[in-house]
């Protein structure tokens, strides 16, 4: 479970806690004095502050209501220089420090003495009023490396399947904006996103020490973005990378839905690696995604001769569950595990991450009391309605052929329709067409198309060699290499620069001579099929000449022979016919014997 479990902030009557943007599209904040007697509060240049004694050094988080999902896909990691560029300054100390960006929030943190405590805060916002962008090309570098480095997960798709290149989608993406972003459109992001209106401090202690100067631009509470959606139909499943089964689904943020998640992955794990060993890692996590829905992922593991078994297990837990077959041993153990997370000292420190976030997020703040009272009333019944909503809404990942079986539907794989337009036939494949159009790109393939429109255009990487990749709003994408398709002229790829938005455009550079595409070389064919017998030239031969002499001379005395016959008797015609005959097999002779080699001349 995430940081943002730890406390009592899901319910199964959030959305009538949940504040609705108002005129200014500003997210309205939760009743903080549902933390009196826990959790202090305050604002600090205009800034809310939430803080709560704990005995040692403080630790405090500056959170800031922006991410990956509020970003495009060419603009991604705007959101990430800005902390990069926040924190340069800072340079290397002992101090205990860091910043992270996640897909709803940025956050700020830092661990020391009240002094060390002021002095990164001061200096994250100073630098956030001016952010140092002279090091904007080396900081780009260093996300590049960063991100060369990460590798990805094996969940790492799934957002990009259920939202599309968009929205909460951007998590499976490269930051494209390390490649473009320039000056003003990250000061631009970070004085319009970074402020005082869009941001919570949570700290340690019992007051907040002197010295703060939070001071930020004024702005506005942004609320998360809305989620985009991919999948026309769900439950449904994709293939993934073998040695792992993946499950997400988007529930609706609730008490049951928290419990749940808990024996569901305890009930992965005692079937499929306790019961079956078909896993080594079988779990689920339930995290706040906005302040009404949260994000519930399960995972397991298998060995490729283990992996059917694996998934067979992995859907019968899911079944068993909706089905509403849960010993009242497992929610008690699952409901003990939440309750125990209240059982620890300076409960209010404890509890500081979570309270911020969900006022960042605008998700109502509920007491440990309430909490607690909410946990000891989930029932099987409601276990069984939050396994349906999990089910109904999920994605699946599946390292075999397919879970057609288990009433999930593929996900989609080629788009519905193709656009008109010149072809250029693929150099490789005589199966392949690219087609370039007036409204946007199809790649015709044996098994159907995909297509980007330029009005759906989510990007487009450009090439100075031409090379240009379109990617949708849906997340299908069309590779346009001049290289690997007949008539892709300039005139075709300014088509497409013409077309596609220019905000929609990110120049990549020049790649090496030996890495643009050439097309593979295809087998020369043979000059003779196969199989088929070489005819040998024709030769002139004695008896050949002999025989052709007779095939000429033989017409005129049949024609003579016939001709008078007629005129003593009609009944001549029928030795007239063999004649004809004979001048036939004659013909055939000759040519036999022109094209006859003799075995003393091979």
């Amino acid at each position: 479970m995430t940081t943002q479990d730890m406390t009592a902030q899901d319910t199964s009557t959030s959305t009538q806690d949940t504040g609705t943007p108002d005129a200014a599209d500003a997210t309205a904040r939760p009743d903080l004095a549902a933390l009196d007697g826990l959790v202090g509060h305050t604002t600090v240049h205009g800034v809310p502050a939430l803080f709560a004694p704990r005995p040692g050094p403080l630790t405090a988080g500056l959170l800031f209501r922006v991410g990956r999902a509020d970003e495009t896909l060419p603009t991604t990691g705007v959101t990430h220089l800005v902390e990069h560029l926040a924190l340069h300054r800072l340079g290397l100390s002992d101090l205990h420090y860091n910043g992270a960006t996640a897909d709803a929030y940025t956050l700020f943190h830092v661990t020391g003495d009240e002094d060390e405590v002021v002095t990164y805060l001061n200096g994250v916002c100073a630098a956030l009023r001016d952010l140092p962008l002279e090091r904007l090309e080396t900081e780009k570098e260093i996300l590049r490396t960063e991100a060369g480095s990460r590798g990805n997960g094996p969940l790492s798709q799934l957002p990009l399947w259920r939202y599309g290149a968009q929205g909460y989608g951007l998590a499976s993406y490269d930051e494209l904006g390390t490649h473009s972003l320039t000056a003003d459109q990250v000061r631009h992001w970070a004085e319009t996103r970074f402020t005082r209106d869009n941001a919570v401090l949570w700290l340690t202690g019992d007051h907040l020490p002197e010295g703060l100067d939070l001071t930020l631009p004024t702005g506005r509470r942004i609320p998360a973005p809305a989620a985009t959606d991919a999948l026309p139909v769900t439950p449904a499943c994709v293939r993934g990378d073998d040695g792992h089964i993946a499950f997400t689904s988007v529930v609706r943020r609730s008490t049951a839905a928290a419990v749940f998640a808990e024996i569901l992955g305890r009930a992965l794990f005692q079937d499929l690696r306790q019961k079956g060993g078909y896993s080594y890692s079988a779990e689920a996590d339930y995290t706040p995604r906005d302040a009404d829905f949260a994000t519930l992922t399960a995972y397991a593991d298998a060995l490729p001769q283990k992996q059917d078994a694996a998934l067979g297990g992995f859907v019968d837990v899911f079944a068993r569950l909706r089905a509403g077959r849960v010993e009242q041993t497992e929610l008690d153990s699952a409901r003990g595990k939440l309750l125990r997370r209240y059982d620890v000292p300076d409960l209010g420190a404890a509890l500081l991450p979570s309270y911020a976030h969900s006022l960042l997020l605008g998700h109502r703040l509920l007491t440990p009391e309430r909490h607690r009272a909410e946990l000891e009333a989930v029932t099987v019944e409601d276990v069984r309605e939050a396994a349906r909503e999990a089910w109904d809404g999920g994605l699946l990942q599946v390292p075999t052929r397919g879970a057609e079986w288990a009433g999930l539907t593929p996900a989609p794989q080629y788009s519905p329709t193709g656009v008109s337009g010149t072809l250029h036939p693929s150099l490789e494949d005589d199966d392949v067409t690219l087609v370039v159009g007036d409204t946007g790109v199809t790649l015709s393939l044996p098994a159907g198309l995909v297509t980007v429109r330029y009005d759906a255009c989510a990007a487009m990487t450009t090439r100075p060699d031409g090379a240009r990749c379109l990617t949708g709003l849906d997340g299908f994408r069309v590779a346009v290499e001049p290289t690997l398709y007949g008539g892709v002229t300039p005139e075709r790829i300014a088509v497409l620069d013409a077309a596609v938005p220019a905000e929609a455009v990110v120049p990549l550079p020049a790649r090496a001579a030996e890495r643009i595409p050439r097309p593979a070389e295809r087998e020369t064919p043979a000059p003779q099929t196969q199989g088929v017998e070489r005819r040998p030239a024709g030769r002139v031969t004695p008896r050949f000449l002999y025989m052709a002499a007779l095939a000429t001379v033989w017409p005129l005395l049949l024609l003579a022979l016939v001709v008078n016959g007629f005129r003593e008797s009609p009944a001549t015609g029928i030795p007239g016919l063999g004649g004809f005959l004979l001048e036939y097999w004659l013909v055939r002779a000759a040519v036999g014997l022109y094209r006859a080699v003799s075995s003393e001349t091979d």
